[in-house]
């Protein structure tokens, strides 16, 4: 796989095409970034993103992960101590689950947020942007919550952090599209590059296969979990024996299939007695979907394989977890 393979696989979005082309020509030693508030524990929304930042650090990149204290203390997480202890168990647990750490820089918010010349640069944006375009650019992230001030300045830092970081490449879930939309418009008012984006997907509700799935609503698997946890709910998720289920749904088995475990795997086996057909090997999302979708694998065997190679990957973070709670 070449660069631009690794840099744009299960990607839902590049902005540009060109400009992530131009990228891949030298990828060597470029930064990309991606920004999490922190929470603690990882669950598998933090973890899509995470199997794009090791496709770029197996394409040459340099990865920064900003964890965002004032972000999440402008967002009520907690207070900067409280926020700050999470932070390190975030920074734990994603090199427990595969993170380069000599290609891996972690940065706080406030080691360069809180300084004169970024502080100046975002009373300029507050200045020149609107309310209505600043909440258009948070509204993804903040869902149904009433705005506060501190959400309109929340995509303002964001659009800073792009140039204050020294980034190649910005990287975020699809819910961060408004935002780095919201970059490209702004930096170059303050006479700054701007650079190009790779969304990640959002995978479907793990019960009904609709909307996203959610760490505060419904059902999410997290480090947390356990190996009996973690089978439960996989055991649970909806996963009809097609891949295009009707009524506009999502099949998220298929999805985790596709952006969690095919990225971390060269090979996918299907353990089944003899009587059932025998194992069945996979080195593609494909063939394996295609197989659920003509009935050669029943999706009682797909739901089982899943919960045993997702637990193989959180399994790392899981035991750096109980180490740091001892």
């Amino acid at each position: 796989m070449d660069a631009y393979e690794l840099l744009t696989r299960n990607a839902e979005e590049v902005v540009t095409d060109e400009e992530v082309r131009d990228l891949a020509e030298d990828p060597a030693g470029k930064r990309a970034y991606v920004g999490y508030e922190p929470s603690g524990v990882l669950h598998l929304g933090h973890l899509l993103t995470a199997n794009k930042l090791i496709d770029l650090q197996d394409a040459g990149m340099e990865v920064v992960v900003l964890l965002a204290d004032v972000h999440a203390y402008l967002n009520e997480k907690g207070t900067f101590e409280e926020i700050r202890d999470t932070a390190e168990q975030m920074k734990a647990q994603f090199l427990a689950y595969g993170l380069d750490e000599e290609q891996t820089e972690f940065v706080y918010g406030s080691e360069f947020q809180l300084e004169e010349e970024y502080t100046l640069d975002l009373h300029h944006l507050e200045r020149e942007t609107t309310m209505n375009r600043a909440q258009r650019a948070m509204a993804e992230i903040q869902g149904d919550e009433t705005a506060k001030v501190s959400h309109l300045v929340y995509p303002l830092m964001q659009t800073l952090d792009i140039e204050y970081l020294d980034l190649d490449l910005a990287v975020g879930g699809l819910d961060q599209r408004k935002v780095h939309m919201l970059a490209r418009e702004k930096l170059p008012e303050l006479d700054y590059d701007v650079r190009p984006a790779i969304h990640t997907p959002i995978v479907a509700d793990l019960t009904s296969g609709e909307g996203k799935m959610s760490s505060s609503e419904g059902i999410s698997i997290s480090m947390e979990d356990s190996t009996e946890e973690l089978e439960e709910k996989v055991n649970s998720a909806f996963c009809p024996p097609t891949r295009e289920p009707e009524d506009d749904l999502e099949n998220p088995v298929l999805e985790l299939f596709e952006y969690h475990v095919f990225p971390r795997f060269d090979e996918v086996v299907v353990e089944r007695p003899d009587k059932y057909g025998g194992d069945l090997a996979y080195e593609d999302y494909e063939d394996l979907a295609e197989d659920l979708d003509s009935g050669e694998l029943h999706p009682a065997d797909a739901k089982g394989t899943l919960a045993t190679y997702l637990d193989e990957l959180i399994a790392p973070g899981r035991e750096k977890l109980r180490e740091i709670r001892g």
